[in-house]
């Protein structure tokens, strides 16, 4: 897959104030600070698609951008962001729920993960949450280039251990550099792959 146009298209608060339509939408979500930005701008080709930031909780809001115009991506608000308030945080783990669990536009959620980091339990809780409500996921291993080559390998092999603990069979994962530009066709190519199945179905 090529994307040829990317359009900032609207932000809410609200996971039910999104418009409604038929358009798939495919979801990004992480950490405070995992790269969500960087790697919607690395995958659309736009250096300035969507916001980028080195403070952790800049996205407060649901995000869409139109992509050939087939498609919509959504920037969802990080989470484990400890100077906002234990309510605050709350509040938005429960908008995130009911957008995973009703929005009948979703086609897939990418869960953004820190490679060059020891596993976080707030990301397997993200995974696992989506595997017991039947959400189709995939996991983007982000900043390959932060840490040796060991320690990111071991970081994700002990992720991924975790993870069989209550996987039978592990959702895909991609390994990826925004600066190296590793990965991008692999997870466009997975992309079509998704929408052909939503036309064959």
């Amino acid at each position: 897959m090529k994307i040829n146009s990317a359009e900032y298209k609207i932000s809410f608060s609200k996971p039910e104030d999104l418009p409604d339509s038929k358009i798939p939408e495919f979801a990004f979500i992480g950490r405070s600070n995992v790269g969500k930005s960087s790697l919607l701008n690395f995958l659309t080709g736009r250096k300035q698609l969507a916001k980028t930031s080195s403070k952790p909780g800049k996205t407060r809001a649901f995000s869409l951008f139109l992509i050939n115009d087939t498609f919509h991506f959504v920037d969802l608000p990080g989470y484990g962001y400890a100077k906002f308030s234990r309510e605050e945080r709350k509040k938005w783990e429960q908008r995130i729920a009911k957008y995973f669990t009703t929005r009948k536009q979703l086609a897939e959620v990418f869960v953004l993960v820190d490679s060059s980091i020891p596993p976080q339990q707030s990301d397997i809780n993200t995974i696992n949450f989506l595997g017991e409500n039947m959400v189709p996921c995939a996991i983007v291993f982000t900043k390959t280039d932060k840490a040796k080559p060991t320690v990111r390998k071991k970081n994700i092999e002990n992720f991924k251990k975790l993870l069989k603990q209550t996987w039978e069979k592990l959702p895909p994962a991609f390994n990826v550099s925004v600066v190296k530009k590793t990965s991008k066709e692999e997870i466009l190519q997975h992309i079509e792959e998704v929408l052909k199945q939503l036309e064959a179905e």
